[in-house]
């Protein structure tokens, strides 16, 4: 990283830096993206529209990057092959030479490798992630979801996401990687300390317990990588251990990176798609109503939720080469970043696009990425949400929305709720 290594925090910014910045890109286009907006947290997708309307490939002065907002050229954009995934060499960026999501600083990930080192990683992995692998998950997935509401009564109060959407994610990855039961709620505790530290708008404390939630993380899989060794299982982390040694050149820090990688990824966008979803439901009832009806519209509903409210809010790729997108010019060295919200609603793709309609027949969305990038977990993502509510609206048919105001978690990058109670009736 070395010189590369910039702040990933506008907190470290000075008042007079910030508003010369932000009056900069004010005069440049008429609208001015801050991601230290508490109404961005709330709600971007107003903001998404006029950004597009005005200016849909933007400079962004604050962040040292440009940002798309309309599907076709975010399409065109990402099937270009002079993008990169290896930030080092980024120009000045408050994005910081690690990415805004990438779980583990300095160790080599999916979301950080190019071919060919993405593609022999990528391939060691996928294994794990096919439909079929995932759909024989399906009854395991099932119980851990009936385990987790058992203890749940009819007419108390319930919070969606501390009692259900933040434990099953992490209960499934941690089995799958062969984690102990008893380390699950640690586990848990660290996915969510790496992915807000990562954010533009951390602040200094959240960027400490995010080194602090690395630095654990890291030595508790150095200790069970350790054990495997002697002493193989039946999980992730010794199929991955085996492949290292046919050969397949499986590096330590690899191994490490792809372990943090999946307990990220494995947990904030399923926990984000299971509540944001539900509460989406919950605030369109004639759409609850239809697939309470019709729980045959599930996988559709799933599709159209993720469109709707997408758990993950940004990607970004390195422009390698000059290239042109949206009549606008990109030199090399520049960070272009994607923002899903506004391309999931974008209305030349998505007509009606701030409607919620689960019979939407347009599976579309970029929720999960696109290209050689794409989430390699979004079909163990979809399986575990769907499990989740179709369970969760089967033996509580009757849900009500406890307040009109959820709070919202401190994230551009992601986008998920603190909490949401719910008053569950069977």
């Amino acid at each position: 990283m070395g010189e590369m290594q910039h702040a990933a925090s506008l907190s470290r910014l000075s008042s007079d830096e910030l508003h010369a910045l932000l009056q900069e890109e004010r005069d440049q286009s008429g609208v001015v993206y801050d991601p230290r907006l508490p109404e961005l947290r709330t709600n971007p997708y107003p903001f998404f529209h006029t950004l597009r309307d005005l200016d849909p490939v933007h400079w962004s002065p604050l962040l040292a990057a440009w940002l798309l907002t309309r599907y076709h050229d975010v399409q065109t954009f990402l099937r270009q092959a002079n993008l990169s995934k290896d930030f080092r060499n980024a120009r000045r960026s408050l994005l910081g030479s690690t990415g805004m999501i990438a779980p583990a600083p300095g160790l080599p990930t999916l979301l950080r490798l190019d071919p060919p080192d993405h593609t022999r990683l990528r391939s060691l992995v996928s294994k794990a992630f096919t439909p079929r692998a995932v759909e024989a998950m399906r009854p395991r997935i099932q119980t851990m979801t009936h385990d987790l509401l058992n203890g749940v009564k009819s007419g108390a109060p319930f919070d969606l996401i501390r009692e259900l959407a933040n434990p099953l994610p992490v209960m499934v990855i941690a089995e799958m990687l062969g984690v102990s039961a008893g380390d699950r709620e640690q586990f848990k505790v660290w996915s969510t300390d790496l992915a807000l530290g990562s954010d533009v708008s951390s602040s200094d404390d959240m960027h400490a317990r995010r080194s602090a939630a690395q630095e654990q993380l890291l030595a508790y899989f150095q200790r069970v990588l350790q054990a495997r060794r002697h002493q193989p299982r039946d999980d992730l982390l010794s199929a991955l251990l085996a492949a290292e040694e046919e050969g397949e050149r499986l590096t330590e820090a690899e191994l490490l990176g792809t372990c943090m990688l999946l307990l990220v990824a494995g947990n904030e966008t399923t926990t984000n798609l299971i509540g944001n979803g539900m509460l989406a439901l919950l605030r369109h009832p004639d759409q609850l109503q239809l697939l309470q009806r019709e729980p045959t519209w599930m996988t559709q509903a799933i599709e159209e939720l993720l469109r709707y409210d997408s758990p993950v809010q940004m990607i970004q790729r390195l422009v390698t080469t000059e290239t042109e997108v949206g009549g606008k010019c990109i030199t090399p060295g520049t960070m272009v970043i994607i923002l899903i919200g506004a391309v999931n609603r974008d209305p030349d793709v998505f007509p009606n696009p701030d409607v919620l309609d689960i019979t939407r027949n347009d599976a579309n969305h970029v929720s999960f990425g696109y290209g050689i990038h794409y989430c390699l977990g979004a079909p163990l993502a979809r399986v575990e949400a769907s499990i989740a509510i179709a369970t969760l609206l089967r033996r509580f048919p009757h849900v009500q929305l406890m307040t009109e105001s959820p709070v919202w978690r401190h994230s551009s990058v992601f986008r998920g709720l603190e909490a949401l109670p719910l008053l569950l009736q069977s």
